[in-house]
């Protein structure tokens, strides 16, 4: 696996764990730092050894 692809995956999911996680909140009604919260609980509950298996079993896959 290329470390370039590894760490663009890695970073596109963060933020859009921390993005959908901070949008809910605010949904939610919690102030500006509860929803900064909510968005770094997202990016550290990230199954990034999910991510990886996902990405390893696509380079697996016949083009």
């Amino acid at each position: 696996m290329d470390a370039d692809r590894l760490a663009d995956a890695v970073r596109a999911a963060c933020l859009e764990a921390a993005a959908a996680a901070y949008e809910s909140a605010g949904v939610q009604g919690l102030c500006e730092a509860g929803r900064w919260e909510a968005a770094v609980g997202a990016i550290q509950s990230l199954d990034l050894r999910a991510l990886v298996r996902e990405l390893e079993a696509a380079d697996r896959r016949p083009d």
